[in-house]
């Protein structure tokens, strides 16, 4: 007997899911009722029933159907999901370790020019080769690396499914779809004790001439491939850990709500929003949805600063004056450099600040790797992170920068229909601090530190005060 109750099979169109599924309904004790939760149709085209629902029954209940499924299927019952199936499905069977995970995959390349030739010729299956119908595909280069980022795209959301439910799947490639020996490995991945002794002959391979061979333009395809980094040689890969919402630190007034990125300017926009009207603060999921339902008008917003500006005041304003004691501690025993006791952090020469901001930088990237024993302090996090930590609730409306505050801020106001308060913030005092150290080494060694934000939010490489 299985240890599954069910199966789904992870494909995509033209990677051989067809011939997956005859062969593995050929195994006594499996059965493959196709793309049930394709969002046109039930199990095969033309189908809207199965198991005594219809389209609408199933998109009002998908589980129910699930279930029916199940109970009513001689054996193990499974089904083929694609990454544009219903994504309920996808949640509820990740969840479930009883339903077997099998992922058929096949060469991108090769699945995106079976598809445009089916596409030209209508011929999706193949069971007579004396009806085949011949065509060469048009390739298309943006539309090719489209269908690539969805499918990296699912595989990334299926790995990490994976991954943090502690299961595993049977990963079988389009080649390995025609060896029978892989196949009835499968059956015993699925616990199904019978075996295949030969392979369905009904379905039959469509084109099998080399790729250059099946489309019209060869040439553009090698030009296009060529741009593409297949083995992500350019990718910077990032190990600062993920950030919650942080929905405590919100703050709200006049139907704005301030998301801080904790980057200095949060006084001087609390200062501003105390000119639209009195201030909520300590939001909870709960009591931040209930602010939003009584607002009329609500706009949500985060602001940017220049990451190196930032760097200087979270290094002078909050580890030098200890208010990161851990941070600052790691820091001066890593790099094994003596800081200044905070009631003298301001009286550093401009020699000793360049060398405290740069040991400060330098931490800051060993701390954002994953290189140190100390959590990511918001103040020293990159912006990005930060602003995708906030996604988690929900994104902020408008992202304004700190050089065009006022424009962004009166836009803001004006989308509330209020009065544009005067703003208090003035970055001065550290933007002065900032310019009086500034060396090419200490921008060099921010923009390797604060690369997320450099390249994600398009800051200018030099930093010059507004």
């Amino acid at each position: 007997m299985s240890a599954f109750r069910s199966f789904v099979m992870f494909a995509e169109m033209r990677t051989g899911s067809n011939f997956l599924e005859v062969n593995l309904n050929a195994l006594a004790g499996v059965k493959c009722h196709g793309e049930v939760f394709n969002p046109h149709f039930i199990g095969k085209q033309n189908q809207d029933s199965l198991f005594g629902m219809t389209l609408a029954d199933r998109d009002a209940d998908p589980t129910e159907l699930l279930d029916r499924m199940r109970k009513q299927t001689d054996g193990v019952a499974g089904f083929r999901y694609f990454h544009n199936h219903d994504p309920r499905i996808f949640d509820a069977v990740m969840a479930d370790p009883l339903s077997a995970k099998i992922v058929l995959t096949r060469n991108p390349i090769e699945s995106y020019v079976s598809w445009k030739i089916a596409q030209t010729t209508g011929q999706w299956k193949l069971t007579n080769p004396k009806k085949l119908r011949s065509a060469k595909a048009h390739f298309d280069g943006a539309e090719f690396e489209a269908h690539v980022d969805r499918l990296q795209s699912f595989q990334v959301t299926l790995v990490h499914a994976l991954q943090v439910s502690g299961q595993t799947a049977f990963w079988i490639d389009y080649e390995d779809v025609q060896d029978i020996a892989v196949l009835n490995g499968l059956a015993a991945f699925l616990g199904i004790p019978a075996r295949l002794e030969a392979l369905d002959p009904t379905l039959k391979k469509q084109n099998p001439e080399a790729i250059s061979d099946k489309v019209e333009n060869p040439e553009d395809m090698a030009a296009s491939l060529s741009r593409l980094d297949r083995f992500n040689l350019s990718r910077t890969p990032s190990f600062e850990p993920r950030r919650a919402a942080a929905i405590p630190s919100f703050i709200g007034a006049g139907g704005a709500l301030f998301m801080p990125v904790r980057n200095g300017t949060e006084a001087g926009i609390e200062g501003w929003l105390g000119g639209l009207g009195p201030l909520t603060r300590d939001f909870t999921q709960k009591t931040l949805r209930q602010w939003k339902s009584a607002q009329t008008a609500q706009r949500s917003f985060a602001v940017l600063r220049h990451p190196l500006l930032r760097a200087y005041a979270t290094c002078f304003d909050q580890v030098l004056t200890a208010e990161l004691p851990e941070f600052r501690t790691g820091l001066s025993r890593t790099l094994q450099i003596d800081l200044p006791p905070p009631h003298k952090a301001a009286k550093l020469s401009d020699a000793e600040r360049q060398a405290v901001f740069l040991a400060f930088l330098r931490y800051a990237r060993l701390n954002l790797s994953g290189q140190t024993a100390l959590r990511v302090p918001p103040p020293v996090a990159t912006q990005t992170a930060l602003i995708q930590g906030f996604a988690q609730f929900q994104g902020p409306d408008l992202i304004l920068r700190e050089d065009r505050l006022q424009q962004g801020l009166t836009f803001l106001a004006a989308e509330l229909g209020l009065p544009c308060p005067p703003l208090p913030h003035d970055p001065g005092d550290a933007a002065r601090a900032l310019s009086a150290i500034l060396t090419p080494e200490i921008e060099d060694t921010a923009r390797e530190t604060y690369a997320r934000d450099y390249q994600g939010y398009g800051f200018a490489p030099a930093w010059t005060p507004a």
